[in-house]
């Protein structure tokens, strides 16, 4: 299944204002606003008091929305080498205990299942910090046993991974496991969402091109590292929200091993093969490989993707991206929810559309 767009809304500003009726476009651009409110809740519910200790395991736990993908982006920028073990869970481990740091992320409060867990976890005497509404039974059953940062920018929850990812990342840096500078993390959002405002036209327009690129077929993420792949998960599940697109979401080194679809891949054309064949094999998919290009490493499994995929896209950080760690990765995740938008309201799939019903926990 392909999503049809319809180009010519993307070059009018007040046709997609008058589309937007649910104003997407403008909470989709609150991603540096959501990184400074969840760096202020989090100095507020007293995360310095983390310095210096060292917990015997991290778990990073969330079981729907934005959470999971923001956990396992934020597992991997620890990546393997983390003096601390790592796990990332929808369910609290049966072991957690008290020398345990347990950072959790509710995308809706009246999650009872989330709760139970929460509650083990504090009974058990783990040190909880806790990313979620500040009412509901998941607050209640960490009320004055966990530090909460609730999130003060109201933004739909697919929308929230800014939010999710810095409030796990100000856990980290309070542990010492990561350094990141916040501000500079804000500042370099915000001026991404400047460059994919509305008004922009689409060649000087990030976000709009991203829309182009990924409409009309269906898209391969693949990541050519463990940073690249986890922001491809968010990557497809904001799709999923918004444009209606289904997504395959691996990283390189596993598709390579799946030889049918990998095939069909490398007979993809590039950007410039526009009106290729419907007909022709590999025709409806869109290659995009992710890079992340934050180490040497990372920089020679991109060029070996690319020389083995020879019509991908690659999606990677721009110069001034480059080398800015969580600033790089994070830039790319949030850099598909504006293009979710925008391909969502060019091709009406977020109108007209009821939301399914939650599957009751």
């Amino acid at each position: 299944m392909t999503t049809v767009l319809d180009d010519s809304v993307l070059e009018d500003q007040q046709r997609l204002f008058e589309l937007d009726t649910r104003g997407l476009l403008r909470t989709a651009a609150l991603a540096g606003a959501q990184v400074r409110s969840a760096a202020s809740s989090a100095e507020e519910a007293g995360l310095d008091d983390l310095a210096g200790y060292k917990p015997r395991a991290l778990v990073l736990l969330s079981t729907a929305g934005a959470g999971p993908a923001a956990c396992g982006l934020l597992a991997a920028e620890l990546g393997p080498s983390c003096q601390v073990p790592v796990v990332v869970t929808e369910a609290m481990p049966s072991w957690i205990g008290p020398l345990d740091v347990v950072f959790a992320h509710a995308a809706d409060g009246g999650d009872t299942v989330l709760a139970e867990s929460l509650e083990l976890a504090t009974r058990r005497g783990a040190t909880v910090v806790l990313a979620a509404p500040d009412e509901g039974p998941v607050a209640a059953a960490a009320a004055g046993r966990a530090k909460l940062i609730s999130p003060r920018i109201p933004v739909p929850e697919p929308l929230g991974l800014a939010h999710v990812f810095t409030a796990g990342l100000r856990v980290l840096t309070a542990l010492g496991l990561l350094t990141a500078d916040t501000d500079a993390l804000a500042d370099a959002l915000d001026e991404q969402a400047e460059r994919s405002h509305p008004g922009r036209e689409i060649s000087e327009n990030p976000a709009k091109t991203l829309a182009l690129r990924l409409a009309d077929r269906v898209p391969l993420l693949w990541g050519v590292d463990e940073v690249a792949t986890a922001v491809a998960r968010h990557g497809a599940f904001v799709l999923g929200c918004y444009a209606g697109m289904p997504c395959d979401v691996t990283s390189y080194r596993q598709a390579v091993n799946r030889e049918a679809l990998y095939g069909a891949a490398a007979a993809v054309g590039g950007e410039a093969d526009l009106f290729a064949d419907p007909e022709e094999a590999g025709s409806g998919l869109r290659v995009v490989l992710l890079s992340t290009r934050e180490d040497e490493r990372g920089g020679l499994a991109e060029r070996a993707a690319v020389a083995g995929l020879p019509g991908a896209d690659v999606l990677a950080p721009t110069e001034s991206q480059e080398g800015g760690g969580v600033r790089s990765s994070l830039s790319l995740a949030v850099g598909f929810d504006m293009a979710a938008v925008y391909i969502g309201l060019a091709s009406d799939s977020l109108n007209g559309h009821g939301r399914p019903t939650p599957v009751a926990r």
